[in-house]
């Protein structure tokens, strides 16, 4: 059922503290650990969407793994008492519900950085150790501030931010402010305040050159603290891209981003709606599916993949992924206006009506659906009007547009589109791809009306669907084989599986070898991964003492985590795995005999 097991979910921590304000905490510690575990490469981890998803609900873990395809679920809570900070954290198998591993952690909350880090390694190491080989970097969390009071407010700023609305932004970005209050070199308060800005601009809830000035402002102090956070690279995105429409310039930021985090979700996006917009499905299809692989729950990452089948016109299967898009979050309006087109092409127009039931552009969706059905002729008044309107700038669609060019009127449609071009509305970047386009491409000059500076050449291979080039540590055949002789001699002589404790980490140390190359050898040379590795040698001591006339009055538990095991639910499993029948089954046959 799960085709990867070093995949995981991050479920949001409880807050076991007495107030319930202090959610942004447990909120915040719930993202720190997912970001630090998004850069283990080779880790699927669920990103916050739709791990949030599952906040304060009571599902059973075995139902979470199996609708987002993971194996692993991390579930944890957090206290908060004066200054101190006590963490909870289970590793739980998705398929099984077992509960393999769990941790109490009590900290000062100045450690808060040290103990996310600690956490974090902790998590990564349990999932190499029992399902394959990761690269895990030294440290997964870099200290952002020197202040954990500007780190308290940070949290606050974000935890307001991601509410997405127009008060929730003012409030994180007085938060942000002063969180700068208390470390002028906190660059993430920066960049949170720059997002907000930004989106205030956007949205028009704050006038927009004074808006974008903060956020400008914003942004050049930031980038002179720490340009190798993703959120510098990714600022920039958004200008080139729908801004200027230079696609190559975006190509790049987009490529910078997704750099230093390879599931940055904002990323992800931008290159899957940047494919789009050059008609380069195949390659959209690859990082709309990464989308939905790390934030299946995501009502937009469904919107985004929904829409690169229409305009493969694809519209029964756009119309399902669109569907379950209105499923997650009903009030989409990309979602409903997607909804509407699909019937359009589909010629239901039964579903259509109902879609467009008390829509306030229900008349001019009426229109089009006659336009692309049957017949519409527009009187002058109506095509003059539609040519000196600005209105499509606040719609999602530039339905006007749609319907003169639907309804054959090439040389109005083409002037508008011309306009709007120059004006780069985003409504139309994929003006190429849309079918309530196609009649105007044999217009003269249409080819010409903005042409891409990126080609496919111009691609990286992981971009046109091509495997990207592993970066696992590479040895030679002689190192490995080395390695190998040296592990087992000492594992045969030393016999350190008998402790409990033992850890691919500690193991690595113990044999003054580097835990990556370690995990490397035994998953590619050995061919299982270290818990299995391990559990062999244990399940052997176990049948050697079992048996033996001394050991008559001990429990096969007891033998058990004498030979290493630390978990009864663990040596059962792991024991019919092996042997096909239980433990206790096992000894009766052997005293039998």
């Amino acid at each position: 059922m799960y085709t990867n097991n070093r995949s995981i979910v991050v479920l949001p921590f409880v807050n076991m503290s007495n107030s319930s304000d202090n959610d942004y905490f447990s909120d915040g510690i719930t993202e720190e650990i997912i970001n630090a575990l998004n850069s283990v490469k080779g880790l699927k981890v669920i990103a916050r969407t739709s791990s949030f998803a599952f906040k304060g609900k009571n599902i059973d873990v075995r139902k979470i793994g199996k609708q987002l395809e993971v194996h692993n679920i991390l579930e944890g809570s957090v206290r908060m008492v004066q200054n101190h900070v006590r963490i909870t954290a289970q590793l739980i198998d998705a398929e099984t519900g077992v509960h393999y591993w769990s941790k109490n952690f009590d900290r000062e909350l100045n450690d808060i950085f040290k103990l996310q880090d600690e956490v974090s390694l902790l998590i990564a190491n349990q999932i190499r150790e029992n399902f394959g080989h990761l690269e895990i970097q030294e440290h997964l969390v870099k200290q952002p501030t020197t202040s954990f009071t500007a780190y308290e407010l940070f949290l606050k700023g974000r935890y307001q931010q991601l509410q997405w609305t127009p008060d929730s932004m003012k409030k994180a970005i007085a938060f942000f402010d002063m969180a700068i209050a208390q470390d002028k070199n906190f660059a993430r308060a920066y960049y949170g305040n720059l997002q907000c800005y930004g989106l205030l601009a956007i949205w028009g809830y704050m006038e927009h050159e004074t808006a974008m000035e903060k956020a400008i402002g914003n942004l050049m102090i930031a980038k002179e603290i720490d340009a190798s956070l993703p959120e510098y690279p990714l600022a920039f995105v958004g200008r080139s891209f729908w801004g200027e429409w230079d696609f190559k310039a975006a190509y790049g930021y987009i490529q910078q981003t997704l750099g230093v985090n390879q599931n940055h979700i904002d990323g992800l996006e931008a290159m899957a709606e940047m494919f789009i917009a050059l008609g380069f499905f195949e390659e959209a299809t690859v990082y709309a599916k990464k989308l939905l692989g790390v934030d299946p729950l995501s009502a937009n990452n469904l919107y985004t993949y929904a829409h690169i089948l229409y305009y493969q016109r694809n519209y029964k299967e756009a119309l399902q992924w669109v569907q379950k898009s209105l499923e997650v979050r009903p009030d989409l309006e990309l979602s409903k206006h997607l909804l509407v087109l699909c019937y359009i092409q589909l010629k239901d127009k039964d579903a259509f009506e109902r879609a467009i039931m008390n829509d306030p552009l229900a008349d001019l969706q009426l229109l089009l659906y006659h336009a692309v059905n049957d017949t519409v002729e527009l009187t002058d008044d109506t095509l003059t009007q539609w040519m000196d309107t600005d209105k499509s700038e606040v719609q999602l669609a530039p339905y006007e547009l749609y319907i003169m060019a639907s309804a054959g009127y090439k040389k109005h449609a083409f002037i508008l589109l011309k306009k709007y071009i120059d004006q780069r509305r985003g409504q139309i970047i994929n003006y190429r791809q849309e079918v309530l386009l196609e009649n105007l491409h044999g217009v003269e000059g249409f080819h010409e009306l903005h042409v891409s500076n990126l080609l496919r050449i111009d691609l990286l291979p992981g971009d046109r669907g091509e495997p990207e080039v592993s970066v696992k540590n590479r040895m030679d055949s002689n190192e490995l084989t080395v390695m190998k002789q040296v592990l087992i001699a000492y594992i045969e002589k030393e016999k350190p599986y008998l402790d409990t404790q033992l850890s691919l980490t500690g193991l690595g140390n113990e044999l003054n070898m580097q835990s990556n190359k370690l995990s490397y050898m035994i998953n590619e040379v050995l061919g299982i991964n270290f818990n299995e590795f391990i559990n062999r040698y244990r399940l052997e001591h176990f049948k050697s003492i079992a048996a033996l006339p001394e050991n008559k009055s001990l429990t096969l538990v007891g033998l058990a985590y004498e030979s290493g095991f630390n978990s009864k639910s663990v040596f059962n499993t792991y024991f019919k795995k092996v042997e096909g029948v239980t433990p206790k089954v096992w000894l009766k046959g052997i005293l039998e005999t």
